[in-house]
């Protein structure tokens, strides 16, 4: 009997855990993580302020159990494509590189495992005022910049500094991309589809992978 007492207790704890990290999902990807208060996110999960300081400690903790809770399995799934990838003795090239990192995104979208609106989630975290990315950043991607970061390089034969350029703007527009539907609805006259995830990626790539390159260049600046 206790047993069964306390399963249940367990139950109902992960599953207010679990609505609240709904919630602020969908307000953070809606108003932005500086412009939703605590008290809107337990108004939104039907909590109370103690809930949140019980399973999060503090706004900032909430917010990187948003992001986490959906970019782990992102990032699990970047470094399995690119053990395969370094598994067959040739390196890989810019573009295989560019679909294993960027890849598991659209095939999360495809699979429609994603909770409320998480691309926009993304796009948020990326594009937000502030520091919010810099104190995120050793959490989610210190990992996937010590194995994606190499094998750029390698590939590229690029020095750092250029490389990280290059990253930090195939970032924003993959946000942009996960973001903008609208703004490609208009530009194309309503021609292009914001949810054909397989060439929006293949886009998405080629466009990458032509500015990378650029970057990689050597300029010869006269005089």
């Amino acid at each position: 009997m206790i047993e069964a007492h306390q399963e249940q207790a367990l139950h109902a704890a992960s599953q207010t855990k679990q609505r609240i990290l709904d919630a602020a999902e969908r307000l953070f990807s809606q108003h932005g993580f500086a412009a939703t208060s605590l008290r809107r996110i337990t108004s939104e999960a039907q909590v109370n302020l103690a809930a949140v300081n019980y399973h999060f400690r503090s706004k900032e903790e909430l917010i990187q159990a948003v992001v986490l809770r959906k970019l782990d399995p992102i990032n699990r799934r970047r470094l399995e494509i690119l053990d395969q990838l370094e598994t067959g003795g040739v390196e890989p090239t810019i573009e295989e590189l560019l679909h294993a990192f960027f890849g598991p995104i659209f095939e999360a979208r495809r699979a429609g495992v994603q909770v409320c609106e998480f691309p926009k989630l993304l796009a948020r975290a990326h594009t937000e005022p502030g520091d919010l990315m810099t104190r995120l950043l050793p959490a989610a991607f210190s990992e996937i910049l010590a194995r994606f970061g190499p094998a750029f390089r390698r590939a590229l034969k690029v020095d750092q500094l250029e490389l990280m350029w290059g990253m930090h703007l195939a970032i924003g527009s993959m946000a942009h991309l996960l973001s903008g539907g609208a703004v490609l609805a208009f530009l194309s006259g309503g021609e292009a589809d914001a949810n054909d995830y397989d060439g929006a990626l293949r886009r998405l790539i080629r466009y990458t992978a032509s500015g990378l390159r650029a970057l990689a260049e050597k300029e010869n600046v006269a005089g």
